[in-house]
């Protein structure tokens, strides 16, 4: 059985299990809906829980983000029993969906290179904390686009984080970067 520490985010909708093993080398992938999750046996699985909207996957965390009018008290025991019986040595997401995050992660540009660095060793560790993360998605004439995701997704602050946390950063380090915006 695994240890698991349940930990609010600063979402009042999504909840960050800190748990003992790796789900994934680095990185993390979003199910933002139980289509996405249908070959991934952990988020499936979670998303059988009746209120449950969104499920983040981290390197060794789980957060899940609840409808709104879903309450904690229906969720929290059947999810953190899930997570506890996840055996340690099987793969609980597609092999493919860990491939392109794979992928998506090695550009060649020497701009997103510097702008992967930033995100990957100060932002992510930083917004996984509170049970988030973001992911590159693109960047084009000076704008970076990223997609929030678990936490990150549907916070009230996700606006303040994005602009006064992130593009600030990234504009501080890389004078290319012109704005960052979320898909």
């Amino acid at each position: 059985m695994n240890e698991i520490q349940a930990m609010p985010t600063p979402n009042p909708n999504t909840i960050k299990f800190l748990v003992n093993i790796d789900f994934l080398d680095a990185g993390s992938i979003d199910f933002p809906d139980p289509e996405k999750a249908k070959n991934s046996s952990l988020p499936s699985t979670l998303f059988e829980i009746k209120g449950v909207v969104g499920v983040l996957i981290g390197t060794n965390f789980v957060s899940i983000t609840k409808h709104y009018e879903a309450g904690w008290e229906t969720i929290l025991e059947k999810a953190s029993k899930i997570i506890k019986e996840v055996p340690a040595d099987s793969v609980h997401i597609d092999p493919e969906l860990i491939e392109k995050a794979k992928e998506k992660s090695t550009e060649d540009n020497a701009i997103v290179t510097k702008i992967n660095h930033i995100l990957d060793t100060e932002i992510r560790p930083a917004i996984a904390m509170d049970g988030g993360d973001c992911s590159f998605e693109g960047y084009e004439d000076g704008v970076v686009t990223l997609a929030l995701q678990g936490a990150c997704s549907s916070c009230p602050s996700a606006t303040l984080t994005l602009k006064m946390g992130i593009e600030s950063r990234l504009k501080e380090e890389i004078p290319e970067v012109t704005e960052v915006v979320q898909v």
